[in-house]
């Protein structure tokens, strides 16, 4: 498979160029050069296979032709050791619990295939230079990335995380695991941790000096599988017989998630049209009603891991309903629009919608998922099923959930683990010549 800039002024890629390098060096994000469809009969027959007999199969088409069978059928089967569950919450809307993974969100998927794949890659081709994969996160991409890549042989991580921004059992699963993973605290919002990975990826005495990747998900092998969660939902209501008329609403800070549905849906998956959930960080909200896509800073927020104020996957949905630039700004909106929808929810929305949910159904939300959920309730149409991702355990809130329900919600095992660790992390300003010093020094 070739893969292409979607600024469309760098040279293409092949699928191990897309990965080892994260992004183009026009500074553009890997477009795969074509999407291929899946047959009816997989389709027909969704519902009687497993989540990763299911997995493997939307990877094959996407990763086939540059991973032999049986290795990618390892990557994706070590990948899915967990399941992901649909559960109705009331009437028609039911949730897609992303959230059982190692930690507890539902980046783990990304994460662990890229780590996996990297690795492959690794192999194959001998490589002895060290892999140095820098991500940026607003809270749950951090763990997920650190755990996912823990222990690698071969790839170090950097996890750049805005300080006093992430919630205390997240910050804890990336700052208390050490080996080959640093975590690095920024002073400033999430936007200013993108960039700086941004461009350390476009420095050339940095390039020369280390070899360097992102593990966020303007890299392929981290937001493309995520598509596995879609096909997956439907398999799930295909067999409750709930599958005609599909809503999905994802709650969207940087868009990788949403934006791997809308591959799924390029590759047949029928689901009728998309609702993108966002909290007081609207700049995708507002380019749906105007057409005019005006990024600005972040602001923080209850649901911090959507804290995004230019998401960088907006570049990729532009670009998939642009036909790669052959329609108008006019057209290329008017595409978007057909199939996507927006909300947009404040804190104190979504701590209405939190408490709501709780009193009604005894569904406990995370900020993040009551997003979803609450874009749900308000656009939902006659005769329509609607599922909401809940991206992350809401333990990983515990301070912003027991305070919104008056409850004590139970921390897990596995994120207790975490928080007897002890925290080591580099406190870093945002401005990128320090962080290129840094870099060098390593």
């Amino acid at each position: 498979m070739h893969y292409y800039s979607t600024n469309g002024k760098a040279p293409g890629a092949d699928l191990h160029k897309a990965v080892v390098k994260g992004l183009a060096e026009d500074r553009g994000l890997y477009m795969p050069e074509k999407i291929k469809q899946l047959p009816k009969d997989f389709f027909d027959n969704i519902e009687t296979k497993t989540f990763q007999e299911i997995a493997y199969t939307v990877a094959d088409a996407f990763f086939g032709e540059d991973v032999d069978a049986e290795s990618l059928k390892k990557i994706v089967y070590d990948t899915l050791s967990f399941d992901c569950p649909v559960v109705k919450i009331k009437d028609n809307i039911y949730t897609l619990e992303l959230f059982h993974g190692p930690t507890l969100a539902f980046k783990d998927v990304g994460a662990r295939f890229m780590a996996r794949l990297l690795q492959y890659f690794i192999r194959q081709e001998g490589v002895h230079e060290q892999v140095n994969v820098l991500v940026a996160t607003s809270g749950d991409t951090g763990s997920a990335v650190a755990n996912g890549f823990l222990g690698v042989d071969g790839i170090h991580v950097y996890v750049l995380y805005p300080k006093g921004k992430v919630s205390p059992i997240q910050e804890c699963q990336f700052t208390t695991l050490g080996q080959n993973i640093t975590a690095i605290e920024v002073d400033g919002v999430f936007d200013d941790c993108q960039a700086l990975v941004k461009n350390a990826f476009m420095d050339v005495e940095l390039n020369q000096h280390m070899k360097l990747t992102s593990a966020n998900s303007i890299n392929v092998a981290r937001f493309l599988p995520q598509a596995f969660y879609y096909f997956n939902a439907y398999a799930r209501m295909k067999a409750l017989g709930k599958a005609g008329n599909l809503v999905m609403c994802v709650p969207s800070g940087n868009f990788g998630n949403i934006c791997a549905a809308l591959f799924g849906q390029q590759q047949g998956l029928p689901i009728k049209r998309f609702i993108a959930a966002n909290n007081a960080n609207d700049i995708f909200y507002k380019y749906l009603q105007t057409g005019k896509y005006e990024p600005k800073a972040s602001i923080q927020t209850l649901a911090n891991a959507m804290d995004v104020g230019d998401p960088s996957n907006f570049a990729r949905i532009l670009n998939l309903y642009s036909q790669n630039g052959k329609l108008s700004a006019e057209d290329t909106h008017a595409a978007i629009i057909r199939l996507i929808s927006g909300a947009t929810f404040n804190d104190n929305q979504i701590r209405e919608t939190m408490r709501h949910c709780y009193q009604d159904t005894n569904y406990i939300l995370d900020p993040h998922g009551a997003c979803g959920y609450q874009a749900l309730v308000e656009g939902l149409k006659s005769g329509e099923v609607g599922i909401f991702c809940e991206t992350a355990h809401p333990a990983k809130f515990k301070e912003k959930v027991d305070d919104i329900l008056g409850i004590n919600v139970e921390i897990p095992n596995r994120l207790a683990a975490f928080m007897e660790g002890q925290k080591q992390s580099i406190p870093m300003p945002k401005d990128f010549a320090n962080f290129k010093q840094y870099l060098l020094r390593q």
